[in-house]
């Protein structure tokens, strides 16, 4: 049942961690449309690095944020939590392709093995997590400014890239999750494996009485057996 665990939250992380290093990269993070005329309407996306526009007839133009200090404070620490939760991911794989049970990288110490996939499962939570605070603080941003009547800037709504970064902070939680569980299944097999019921044998000892040492038939109580007749004279 361990392996079973231990498989399904590897490849629940490896597969989150895609998907957030996806997420990192989609430039749909908040999307506006601002329609004009029948004939010309401007879509309004943007990310984590830069702001993009398009319209109907598919002519786009994208350009970067010019100064990292004059973003918003929720921007620059959304970076810093997606590129936190990618590190994070990495050593999450990586730990875990050697922790698992079944591939041959320390067989011989599964104490070890167990230690590192723990260690793995761990360290997938904590990118889910940073990558679930990045994600959510970005989107109450967006929706804070959109419900907000006094807002004189671009009104944006949530882009596609958030819904796929929180299935993939999802993802790596639950993976680590399982990933913790399975080292505490494991020790619990092993436990229960070398326990045994032991019950003492009902034997009745007899004891004997030890023969009495015959004395030697010099050694009686007459003393002239001993010495003889003419001893006392």
């Amino acid at each position: 049942m361990s392996v079973i665990l231990e498989t399904l939250g590897f490849f629940f992380g490896v597969i989150g961690s895609t998907m957030l290093g996806m997420t990192l990269f989609n430039a749909n993070w908040r999307v506006s449309s601002v329609e004009g005329n029948v004939i010309t309407t401007s879509t309004i996306y943007e990310n984590l690095w830069m702001s993009c526009a398009s319209d109907s007839t598919g002519v786009y133009n994208c350009r970067e944020f010019p100064s990292l200090l004059a973003l918003s404070g929720y921007l620059q620490a959304s970076r810093a939590l997606m590129i936190s939760s990618l590190v994070f991911g990495f050593f999450s794989c990586l730990l875990g392709m050697i922790g698992l049970q079944c591939t041959k990288v320390a067989e011989d110490n599964p104490v070890l093995k167990g230690k590192l996939a723990t260690a793995a499962g761990a360290i997938s939570i904590f990118g889910g997590v940073c990558a679930g605070i990045a994600v959510s603080w970005y989107a109450f941003n967006i929706t804070k400014d959109f419900f907000n009547p006094l807002y004189p800037g671009t009104k944006y709504e949530i882009g596609p890239a958030l819904y796929l970064g929180w299935s993939g902070a999802l993802l790596d939680i639950v993976g680590g999750s399982l990933l913790c569980c399975s080292y505490k299944t494991q020790v619990s097999a092993a436990k229960n494996k070398y326990t045994y019921n032991y019950q003492a044998p009902n034997t009745v000892i007899s004891a004997k009485a030890a023969p009495q040492a015959t004395l030697p038939r010099y050694e009686s109580s007459n003393s002239i057996c001993k010495y003889g007749k003419n001893a006392y004279v």
